[in-house]
């Protein structure tokens, strides 16, 4: 049978070996999510080129072309190396021909002797031309040096990344190899632009690479594994931002909801001071401001009102009393009462900007003060060497304090969520509406038990003084930290679950949400040169 003190926390043990279970959930390390990527990088200048060059590497081994035909085939299919792989079930030379990329094996003009003394006609310059100051492109067009030396700067000069061949309809790309050498020999530092274009181009027209949204700007850009695009990183720099559309974190709140709730949120103090300083206009239902010391109060619209109780009444008013009106009497609320529709919106909103914003401070406050009064507590704990090794050991107390910080951020937007999904803001699929309400009730159910347990192991965490607490307490808050961890962890996912399964699907406009993750944003690791 459970104890008062179990009751009290909303948890229970079947037998002996549940408390050891329990005791052992935050001793060992979390098994990855499913789905996780292992592969998110931050990429700095100094590690760009590695990067490009490890995608470059794997496409040129891949199908045996050289390094500018990879780049060119990467480029055409947005450095998507998927998109590669699932393009090949046409065929190496259909794919390679789809991106306009010539081999060199399929043209005898091109593979064939160079004699330095033979003499060729340039149909540039209309001059005739040595063979050995003449440069052939795999596609097997041949130009003299210069006049290829002028084709590559003025597309340089232009933006290009990729410079295709000089003959008119020739879908071929320059190799990036004669580029460079052509251009170091008479315009080093057009040489060093085109090398610049080459490198920005992996950040440019990569989908699977953004920068961080960070501000200062860190200098840093985020590689996510392919097809993530609903995903939320951590850069080393310390912020966590949605890949999607480079806003700060917001799960379980989709994009366009979190988009919508940010331009409407600087209306927030704007709504509290109506709320607080105006009532609504019985019959035009805007909010009036009382700015004299007479309680019958005309609207712009003609309308007059009793300030006390909000009614309409005629103009006929002395300073005690308005013709016609008396409201010094309680009445209970009649059903037929016209329904203040302004008002009631200004109301629905702040109930849910409240609670957003109460939950966003809590979040404040348990990582600023919080967070650093647990890593003192287990600094000393571990000093503490009278305590068996068993106790000393405090991890578990920073590892339910980084769920907390999780959950709570969970808890906060899912209001947001909340305003809109059930607000009828959103289009939602034909004849779907009257199955909204059992979704709700689910949704709301999870939003509340999640809310009650945040709040208990916040509690719990707050009064966790392993310092000074007995080893017999010091055991039993462990086994709590766990319980209430694993069910935040359960409710949160559970939470995810009904808006992607459940909700969502309603809407006309699919929309994804990003995985849950115990831990937060997934960390992007630093990409070494």
């Amino acid at each position: 049978m459970a104890s008062d003190d179990e009751e009290e926390y909303g948890y229970f043990y079947d037998d002996d070996d549940a408390e050891e279970d329990a005791a052992a959930g935050l001793e060992q390390a979390p098994a990855p999510p499913p789905g996780r990527s292992a592969d998110y990088r931050a990429i700095t200048q100094e590690s760009l080129p590695a990067a490009q060059k490890q995608d470059l590497s794997t496409v040129m081994n891949l199908l045996n072309v050289k390094q500018h035909q990879a780049r060119a085939l990467l480029i055409h299919h947005r450095w998507r190396i998927d998109g590669i792989y699932d393009r090949l079930d046409k065929g190496r030379e259909c794919m390679l021909r789809d991106a306009g990329i010539v081999l060199q094996e399929n043209n005898m003009a091109a593979a064939g002797s160079t004699t330095p003394w033979r003499i060729v006609h340039c149909n540039v310059c209309f001059e005739d031309i040595s063979m050995g100051v003449v440069l052939t492109m795999d596609c097997g067009h041949c130009f003299c040096n210069d006049c290829w030396t002028q084709h590559f700067y003025a597309a340089v000069e232009s933006g290009k990344k990729q410079i295709r061949c000089m003959e008119v309809n020739c879908p071929a790309f320059c190799d990036e190899e004669h580029v460079r050498r052509l251009l170091g020999q008479k315009y080093p530092e057009m040489a060093k632009r085109f090398n610049r274009f080459l490198l920005e181009s992996y950040l440019e027209d990569n989908d699977s690479v953004k920068w961080c949204p960070s501000t200062p700007n860190c200098g840093r850009a985020i590689r996510v594994g392919a097809g993530e695009r609903y995903c939320e990183v951590e850069c080393p720099c310390g912020l966590s931002f949605c890949f999607n559309c480079m806003a700060q974190a917001h799960s379980p709140c989709p994009c366009t909801i979190w988009e919508k709730w940010n331009a409407k949120r600087s209306e927030g103090e704007s709504i509290k001071w109506i709320l607080a300083n105006t009532k609504s206009c019985p019959k035009c239902f805007k909010p009036i401001e009382k700015n004299g010391g007479c309680n019958l109060v005309r609207c712009k619209c003609g309308q007059c009102m009793c300030w006390l109780c909000g009614g309409g009444t005629g103009l006929e008013h002395t300073w005690t009393s308005i013709a016609g009106h008396s409201c010094n009497r309680y009445k209970e609320e009649s059903g037929g009462k016209t329904a203040d529709t302004s008002r009631e919106q200004m109301q629905r909103y702040k109930h849910y900007y409240d609670r957003f914003k109460i939950h966003s401070d809590s979040c404040g406050v348990e990582k600023q003060k919080l967070g650093p009064t647990l890593k003192e507590r287990v600094m000393l704990l571990e000093a503490d060497l009278q305590r068996p090794l068993s106790i000393r050991d405090g991890d578990w107390l920073i590892r339910a304090h980084r769920r907390l910080l999780v959950s709570r951020q969970v808890l906060s937007r899912s209001y947001v969520f909340a305003y809109y999904m059930f607000g009828g803001d959103l289009r939602m699929q034909p004849r779907v509406r009257a199955g909204l309400g059992v979704a709700k009730n689910l949704f709301e159910d999870q939003q509340e038990q999640l809310e009650q347990h945040v709040e208990r192991l916040s509690e719990l965490l707050a009064g966790a003084d392993v310092v000074v607490m007995p080893e017999a307490e010091i055991v039993q808050a462990k086994q709590k930290a766990v319980t209430f961890v694993k069910t935040v962890e359960r409710l949160c996912g559970e939470m995810y679950k009904c808006i992607q399964d459940e909700l969502v699907t309603l809407l006309v406009e699919p929309v994804t949400i990003a995985p849950y993750r115990p831990d937060g944003p997934d960390k992007a690791e630093e990409l070494t040169a």
